[in-house]
């Protein structure tokens, strides 16, 4: 497949990553303002690195869209007279609407709204993708791509701000709860380098329990939680705290602000 990525920032360059890993690609063509950070790239096979998006566009078939919603309108009008019947538009940008891209693109062009999380660079995003009524049977083309990076589920664009705040935004929150609990190991006694290792172990063996035996999280805490025990206690005390309901408000609004971004 011949790919382009306009705006090689991290989760553009984290999708490239995956990409290559993956070896789904033919050609790749990464766009930047200020290519030098990325220059590296340029010396990979079939890897084409410039700032020129209309150079990127007329040499793929497949263009992933990963700019900040800032600029998005201003790239889409750029491109918009070099998008074909043939080629794809996958679109990553945060807030941003099919039907707003429609209005600049045309609602005849093919368009994906996708939202990857930064570790496809190590092929274990979960990405949520919906589709206009163009880009509809071109569906199932883009979950084998984003399979190939991870694993990706079809929803409907409604609940695309959602999926945002849960598989994007998510990756920082649940970087903050091993944080924290690396933190407490050192509190403990562990040196750091330790007590991260066992905090992201430890969190590695609880999702694996989950899709291992296909459990609900309360059904494993029950196993470690003995009467009067000093599982129990902590969780106690980390609810007092407000644990979940701290996790909960974040999410909630982390979706308010994504609300705001038209």
């Amino acid at each position: 497949m011949k790919i382009g990525i306009i705006g090689a920032g991290n989760l553009g360059l984290s999708i490239a990553q995956g990409l290559l890993i993956s070896d789904k690609i033919t050609t790749l063509h990464l766009t930047k303002n200020k290519i030098s950070s990325i220059k590296e790239y340029d010396e990979i096979e079939n890897v084409i690195v410039t700032n020129n998006n209309l150079l990127a566009v007329e040499n793929s078939d497949i263009i992933i869209i990963s700019v900040q919603p800032n600029i998005a309108l201003k790239i889409l009008d750029e491109i918009k007279d070099s998008i074909g019947e043939n080629h794809i538009i996958i679109s990553t940008i945060t807030g941003l609407k099919i039907s707003s891209i429609e209005k600049v693109l045309g609602n005849n062009k093919k368009i994906i709204r996708s939202m990857p999380n930064t570790a496809v660079s190590v092929r274990k995003s979960l990405t949520c993708i919906c589709s206009n009524e163009t880009g509809k049977d071109y569906l199932d083309l883009c979950v084998s791509i984003f399979n190939s990076i991870g694993k990706t589920i079809i929803i409907n664009e409604s609940k695309m701000q959602s999926a945002t705040v849960m598989c994007a935004s998510g990756i920082a929150f649940w970087m903050r709860i091993i944080r924290a609990m690396a933190q407490g190991g050192v509190e403990l006694g562990f040196e750091a380098k330790d007590s991260l290792e066992i905090s992201y172990r430890t969190a590695e063996g609880a999702i694996n329990l989950l899709k291992t035996n296909k459990s609900h999280p309360e059904e494993e805490i029950d196993k470690v939680t003995t009467p009067s025990g000093c599982t129990i206690k902590g969780i106690i005390e980390m609810e007092n705290k407000g644990l979940s309901s701290a996790i909960i408000h974040g999410l909630i609004s982390s979706y308010g602000k994504i609300n705001k971004i038209k």
